[in-house]
């Protein structure tokens, strides 16, 4: 496979966009490719962290084992996301397991680099703390969802992630399994709301392919 330019990739992200070619060339210097195959592991639960990843192209399931046995899923991640962060400036193990939803090409950069830049940037520093606290924000929200509403109004929330409109179609990049589990419900649970959806003539489903025939009627739903 050919190999890519770090510097080129970490450019387009946020994240760098402000840093000049100097410190650029930096980051990329301390950053290796990895090709993941489908459903290969990336990182263990347990594994030292020595540095986060950012999503080239692909997506990335974050995900632990409860006790009972039974996979949770914490978030799915697509191109241009990153994960390790948090662990990363914590010195601590990772606490989920990454796996490779597809075929997978990430851009691993070892942390001392990053430290050497938060060092020298507040720019950087702040563009780091604003990307980890929106993740924080997004698990409060999990949180939130999971204690205050139904399961019904979780798979509602979840169709109507940002803001479609009656007509729109939303398709599931993942499994139904998967994004129950990223809702905290069952898969049986998932596809009885789905059914009741279609039944009430709120949705049509189509495989993946779910297509939101009255949204209003969506955000009014109990559950």
């Amino acid at each position: 496979m050919a190999t890519i330019d770090p510097c080129t990739f970490l450019r387009r992200l946020p994240l760098f966009s402000d840093l000049g070619e100097d410190d650029l060339r930096a980051v990329g210097a301390a950053a290796t490719e990895q090709h993941v195959d489908r459903g290969r592991t990336i990182v263990e639960r347990g594994d030292p962290c020595e540095g986060f990843h950012s999503i080239l192209y692909g997506q990335v399931k974050l995900a632990f084992i409860s006790p009972q046995g039974q996979e949770k899923v914490i978030e799915i991640l697509g191109p241009g996301k990153t994960f390790g962060e948090a662990v990363m400036f914590m010195e601590k193990p990772y606490f989920v397991t990454a796996t490779a939803l597809e075929d997978c090409l990430l851009l691993h950069v070892r942390k001392e680099a990053i430290f050497a830049e938060l060092e020298q940037s507040a720019a950087f520093a702040r563009r780091m703390l604003a990307g980890m606290s929106r993740r924080l924000h997004g698990l409060v929200a999990d949180v939130e969802a999971y204690t205050l509403h139904t399961g019904g109004q979780r798979v509602v929330g979840y169709l109507l992630k940002d803001a479609p409109e009656s007509g729109a179609t939303v398709r599931l990049s993942v499994s139904k399994r998967l994004v129950a589990s990223r809702l905290n419900i069952t898969p049986e649970y998932f596809s009885r709301v789905l059914n009741d959806l279609t039944r009430r003539e709120l949705v049509r489903v189509d495989g993946r392919d779910i297509a939101i025939l009255d949204a209003n009627g969506l955000r009014a739903y109990e559950g």
